[in-house]
C-alpha cells in the first residue's frame, strides 16, 4: 500500500491549518503533502500498523519536513480519548480503510489497508469529533458507497458537507471517488465541482496537471 493516486488526491486537496491530524497515515503520503503545502502547520500522522508506522517515520525523517510531522503508533480510537495535548485540530486528513464487509486479501497487512474492521464509519466520525477545532475541516477521499456510510454518522455528529469533487478517471466513465470536506463552521458556503483525471489517450487532465504539478515529478 504504497503511493497510490487517492493519496496523491487527497493530499493536493484537503484543506490545511496550523494543527493538521493525518488518520491512517500508512508510509506517511499526505501528511508529508500537507507538510509541503503548509509550511508552517505542525502535522500528527497516527497509524496503527507497526510496520507501516515504522516506514513512515523513515520517510518522515529522511524528508525536507521532519520538523514539522510527528509520527504516533496508535489507533484513532486510543490516540483520541488518551492524548494529552488537548489543543484541536484545524485540519484532520484521512484515507481511509474503504472496502467493507467484502473478500479481504490474503495479505493481512493489504488487508487492513483496505478493510475498516479496526475502523468503523462510526468510530472515525466519533474520533473526528473530538479532534476537530469547531470552524475546523475534515477531508476525506471514498468511493461513492463509502461516502454515503460515512456521511450519514457524520450529520449525527453535526457536520456538513462544505466542499466535495465528484472524480472521473474519464469522461463517459461513472464516478467511482469523491473528495469531500466537512464543517461544523455552519458560515461556509458548500461548494461542489465535478473533475476528470485522464484525457481520452491517457494523460493528465489540465485539472490533475495543476492540482498536483507541486508533486509529480514529470
Amino acid at each position: 500500500m504504497k503511493v497510490g493516486t487517492d493519496g496523491v488526491l487527497l493530499g493536493a486537496w484537503a484543506d490545511g491549518g496550523q494543527r493538521i491530524l493525518d488518520i491512517g497515515t500508512g508510509t506517511g503520503l499526505v501528511a508529508l503533502m500537507m507538510a509541503q503545502r503548509f509550511p508552517t502547520a505542525k502535522v500528527v500522522a497516527v497509524e496503527v500498523d507497526k510496520d507501516a508506522y515504522c516506514q513512515a517515520s523513515a520517510n518522515v525523517a529522511n524528508s525536507p519536513f521532519k520538523s514539522q510531522v510527528e509520527t504516533c503508533h496508535d489507533s484513532i480510537q486510543h490516540f483520541a480519548s488518551h492524548r494529552t495535548d488537548l489543543n484541536p485540530f484545524d485540519s484532520i486528513v484521512c484515507n481511509p480503510p474503504f472496502f467493507e464487509n467484502s473478500l479481504k486479501n490474503a495479505d493481512t497487512k493489504s488487508s487492513l489497508a483496505r478493510h475498516n474492521d479496526q475502523l468503523s464509519w462510526t468510530d472515525l466520525a466519533e474520533s473526528v469529533d473530538n479532534l476537530l477545532s469547531s470552524d475546523g475541516t475534515f477531508s476525506v477521499i471514498l468511493p461513492i458507497d463509502g461516502y454515503e456510510r460515512l456521511i450519514e454518522n457524520l450529520y449525527i455528529k453535526g457536520f456538513k458537507e462544505c466542499r466535495s469533487c465528484k472524480i472521473l478517471t474519464k469522461e463517459g466513465k461513472p464516478c467511482k471517488r469523491i473528495l469531500a470536506a466537512f464543517t461544523k463552521d455552519l458560515a461556509r458556503s458548500p461548494s461542489t465541482e465535478q473533475q476528470t483525471l485522464l484525457t481520452p489517450d491517457g494523460q493528465r487532465t489540465e485539472w490533475y496537471e495543476l492540482l498536483t504539478k507541486n508533486f509529480y515529478i514529470r
